[in-house]
């Protein structure tokens, strides 16, 4: 069953959202995540029914959930998101929620399968979980990002000749994010902090051009985020987000990243993922065989 909102008045929070699945269940919660987003829900309460193999289960589940539901909030409605590509399975729970108006439920999958396969001509293999089989990428892509996190803020630095990629940059300035994110795209990437106090490690001047990347921002935006960041704390630790001190940073981050001989990437105003492919795209025309490891 599907409602409009515009029936409905608006709720304190978002309701549960309940994800049944034939696999695990991480593209119906992946994409509930997303939507709650756009209803200024960063964290929504989620449950998940996984691996399921029988009609009878889904309709314990329902049964179950509608009457705790009833018990908690007084109603028995409850909101399912559904990933199921046995159709079989899909068409008993579809036949079954347009018998019951408690139930609002969404199919992910179908609507994307039965496009595929209209446009294509060709039929899907109905296997729960072939997304998220283990293969070689797979592996590749763990590893990337267990070294990343190992090698996050200038730890290991002796490591750093074994990174795809290494970030350089003053605090605030993007580089953990940009690393976990080229690390999910298969890239070994280590992180080093610049700052007025401390030298950078030997091992930077060690490291190729073409794997180092510099992160340049504007002091007016650095200066911003950093008193965001420390908010009540401010006036403890003053220099932080002092402009005399941010401008002095970043000079002295600018003057390094001109003596490493590494490309400078501008970070202001721009969102994690656009950065990242800027820096891709300089290192792929670098390294063009490292995209055959991927």
């Amino acid at each position: 069953m599907m409602v409009s909102t515009s029936q409905n008045a608006p709720l304190a929070s978002l309701p549960t959202i309940h994800i049944i699945s034939d696999s695990v269940g991480i593209t119906g919660q992946a994409l509930a995540r997303a939507a709650a987003s756009q209803f200024g829900e960063s964290n929504p309460r989620i449950e998940v029914l996984s691996k399921i193999t029988s009609f009878d289960e889904i309709k314990l589940f329902f049964e179950e959930h509608c009457a705790l539901h009833e018990q908690e909030y007084g109603t028995r409605q409850i909101l399912v998101f559904y990933t199921l590509v046995d159709r079989d399975l899909s068409d008993q729970l579809m036949e079954y929620v347009e018998t019951d108006s408690d139930i609002v439920a969404v199919d992910l999958m179908g609507d994307a399968l039965g496009a595929l396969a209209s446009i294509s001509g060709r039929d899907p293999a109905i296997k729960p979980g072939s997304l998220h089989e283990v293969d070689r990428n797979y592996f590749k892509r763990i590893e990337a990002l267990e070294f990343t996190i190992a090698h996050d803020d200038g730890r290991n630095p002796q490591d750093l000749k074994r990174a795809d990629i290494v970030l350089v940059g003053v605090s605030r300035s993007s580089k953990t994010p940009l690393a976990i994110y080229l690390s999910q795209e298969g890239y070994k990437v280590a992180n080093v902090p610049l700052d007025l106090q401390t030298d950078p490690p030997k091992e930077l001047f060690e490291i190729e051009p073409t794997r180092l990347y510099g992160l340049m921002t504007t002091p007016e935006i650095l200066i911003g985020i950093r008193r965001r960041r420390l908010g009540n704390a401010s006036a403890v630790a003053s220099d932080y987000a002092d402009p005399e001190k941010v401008y002095l940073e970043l000079e002295k981050a600018r003057a390094l990243m001109r003596k490493l001989g590494c490309i400078v990437v501008h970070t202001d105003n721009r969102a994690v993922e656009e950065t990242a492919q800027e820096i891709l795209r300089y290192y792929e025309q670098a390294h063009p065989t490292r995209l055959s490891t991927l």
